[in-house]
C-alpha cells in the first residue's frame, strides 16, 4: 500500500494485539475503504486461524459492485487489483480518480461496517455534541472520557469519533492511535491543515501527512509542514520549493524553524530576486 495507509504498516510489522486484529478482520476498524480492504486482505495470512477465517468471511459480504468501483480508482495499489483479479473480480470499466484533500468521496467510506462494532457502549457522535452541556453540568468532558478509555476504545474513537476527539487523539503517545486519526473517513482537509501546524504531535504524524500526495496538494498543508519545527528537515526542505515568495521570505527570518531550513530559504529568496533582476 501507499503512504496514504497509516495503519497498515502496524499490521505488517506484527505490532497489533489480537483483539484489534480480530476487530479489523470483522470490518469493525472502519477506516477509509481502500485501507480497510488492504488490512482485511493482509489478515488472510494472519498466524491466528480465527482471524484468517473471520477476514475471509468479511471479504465475502462486501458488495461486488462496491469492490469493483474501489479497484477502479487510480490510486488503488496494483497488489490489491492483482489479488482480486485472481479471485475473478475486475475493476469497474470507468476509472475512478482519487478524492482531493478537501473532498468527501463515497469511495472513502468504509466498505464494511461490522454489526459487532455497532453495539459499543459509547456513541461517539453524541458524546461530542453533548460535551458543552456536560461540562456545564459538572459531568465528564471528552478529554476526561478519553483518559478513561482503553487502547481499543481509543482506536475506535480515533477512526469513528468526533472532530474534538480526533484533535485530542492525534497527540496520543501511542503511534497507532495517532495513525488511526489519519485513517478516519471523517477527517477533513481543514483538519489535516490544522494537524500539519501542530507542534505537539509526533514527527511520524507529520511524515505521514507529508507523504500523502492528496493532502500535499493543499497549499495550507504544505505551509503548515514547512513552518512546523517538528517536521523532518528533509521533508521541509523538499516542500519549501513550493512556497510562494511571501511565505518564503517569512520563512527565511523565522527563528522557530531549524537553522538549515532558514538558511536554505534565505538562499532561495536571494536566488529568486537575482533571477528577476
Amino acid at each position: 500500500m501507499s503512504a496514504s495507509s497509516p495503519l497498515l504498516d502496524f499490521f505488517k510489522k506484527g505490532e497489533v494485539p489480537r483483539d484489534v486484529r480480530l476487530l479489523a478482520a470483522r470490518g469493525g476498524l472502519e477506516t477509509r475503504a481502500q485501507e480497510q480492504l488492504a488490512i482485511i486482505v493482509h489478515l488472510l495470512d494472519d498466524a491466528d486461524q480465527d482471524i484468517r477465517t473471520t477476514a475471509e468471511a468479511t471479504l465475502g459480504v462486501i458488495p461486488v459492485e462496491s469492490l469493483k468501483k474501489l479497484l477502479a480508482r487510480s490510486d488503488t495499489p496494483v497488489a490489491l487489483r492483482e489479488f482480486f483479479a485472481a479471485r475473478g473480480v475486475a475493476p469497474a470499466a470507468a476509472a475512478q480518480p482519487p478524492p482531493q484533500a478537501d473532498e468527501k468521496a463515497d469511495a472513502d467510506d468504509p466498505l464494511v461496517s461490522a454489526e459487532s462494532a455497532a453495539d459499543e457502549a459509547d456513541d461517539f457522535e453524541v458524546q461530542g455534541a453533548e460535551d458543552a452541556n456536560q461540562a456545564e453540568d459538572g459531568r465528564e468532558t471528552v478529554t476526561q472520557k478519553i483518559a478513561k478509555m482503553g487502547f481499543t476504545q481509543r482506536l475506535k474513537a480515533a477512526v469513528k469519533g468526533t472532530r474534538e476527539m480526533r484533535s485530542i487523539l492525534i497527540r496520543d503517545p501511542n503511534k497507532m492511535i495517532a495513525a488511526a486519526v489519519l485513517s478516519s473517513p471523517k477527517l477533513s482537509g481543514p483538519e489535516v491543515e490544522a494537524i500539519a501546524r501542530m507542534t505537539n504531535v509526533s514527527d511520524e504524524v507529520l511524515r505521514i501527512i507529508g507523504n500523502n500526495r492528496s493532502w500535499t496538494k493543499s497549499y495550507g498543508v504544505i505551509l503548515g509542514l514547512v513552518k512546523n519545527p517538528k517536521t523532518p528537515i528533509a521533508m521541509s526542505m523538499n516542500l519549501m520549493g513550493r512556497l510562494n515568495d511571501r511565505d518564503l521570505q517569512q520563512l527565511s527570518v523565522d527563528r522557530n524553524v531549524p537553522e538549515p531550513l532558514r538558511v536554505a530559504a534565505r538562499k532561495k529568496v536571494v536566488s529568486n530576486t537575482s533571477g528577476r533582476a
